[in-house]
């Protein structure tokens, strides 16, 4: 029956794209999905299954607002944000802010979480604390050709003659002076620790270039931990941040009808009040009456 559904909201693919939402922003998928079928959203109504699925088609940084998708979408606002409500409380979708890893940054950034496999509120909350591991994005660029390590090694005949290189023996040493650099070695350090005292004469400049590397290694240093993402999840009705488990379902105690706690003291009334005014006045008086001269 949801497979039929699907059908009822267009294809990301169609003619018109699309909107993407500014950088940062929009859709962000959550890790550890199970890969795509036709019954992921079968579970859902009619409804809530075609947007599920629009919106499980569309690329991270897509704008997933209420507004755009009903630019898309044969549905009205007012129904995308109730089947985005209940698209929350099945485990679906999460919205909320988070806080930019940048060094020095003091931007938070508004996220849409979107998982293809519904979650429990307990996976979500752990997800919000960074206890859940997020695959690493991969490079925005390729690599060079020859690494940093390859070119040094190439290099070092200029400086000391006698440990000029092969090719074949470069690409066999980077490896090993690249973990120098992982461990934090200049390419001043390097030069220095591989050329200063050489025997002469050099006989086998591979083998003991490789015997220096092997010997020289810089220690490693201490890595501070990482630390967690900082997320604040969100009510899906009235948007107020939360913790994870103060919104089950994705939804605040206040918007599901709870009364909120009795305050632990009653107020005073007013008589109750002016009496006590009334006390403090008279110690008040009474000390600057006893108060020595």
């Amino acid at each position: 029956m949801a497979d039929s559904q699907l059908s009822a909201a267009p294809s990301p693919a169609h003619a018109v794209p699309h909107p993407m939402a500014n950088p940062g922003y929009g859709k962000r998928s959550a890790p550890d999905q199970h890969r795509r079928t036709r019954h992921d959203f079968t579970h859902l109504p009619p409804r809530e299954a075609a947007i599920a699925g629009y919106v499980d088609r569309l690329p991270d940084g897509a704008d997933i607002s209420v507004k755009t998708l009903a630019k898309q979408l044969p549905y009205g606002q007012c129904a995308l944000r109730t089947a985005l409500n209940n698209l929350q409380r099945a485990g679906h979708l999460r919205r909320g802010r988070e806080h930019l890893t940048d060094p020095g940054s003091r931007r938070w950034i508004t996220r849409s979480w979107w998982s293809r496999t519904a979650r429990e509120d307990d996976w979500w909350a752990a997800f919000t604390r960074g206890d859940v591991p997020e695959p690493e994005e991969p490079p925005d660029r390729a690599r060079p050709t020859r690494s940093r390590a390859h070119i040094l090694l190439a290099a070092l005949g200029r400086t000391a003659p006698a440990l000029s290189l092969s090719q074949a023996d470069c690409t066999a040493l980077a490896p090993l002076l690249a973990e120098w650099f992982a461990r934090g070695a200049t390419d001043e350090h390097a030069v220095q620790a591989l050329t200063s005292g050489l025997p002469s004469p050099v006989h086998h400049p591979a083998a003991l270039l490789r015997r220096r590397l092997t010997d020289k290694l810089p220690p490693e240093p201490a890595r501070p931990p990482a630390r967690p993402p900082l997320r604040i999840l969100e009510c899906a009705k009235c948007r107020a941040p939360g913790r994870p488990e103060a919104l089950p379902g994705g939804i605040c105690g206040a918007c599901r009808g709870e009364r909120a706690p009795d305050s632990p003291s009653t107020p005073l009334s007013p008589s109750e009040v002016r009496s006590r005014v009334a006390e403090i006045r008279g110690a008040m008086n009474d000390r600057r009456e006893r108060a020595p001269v």
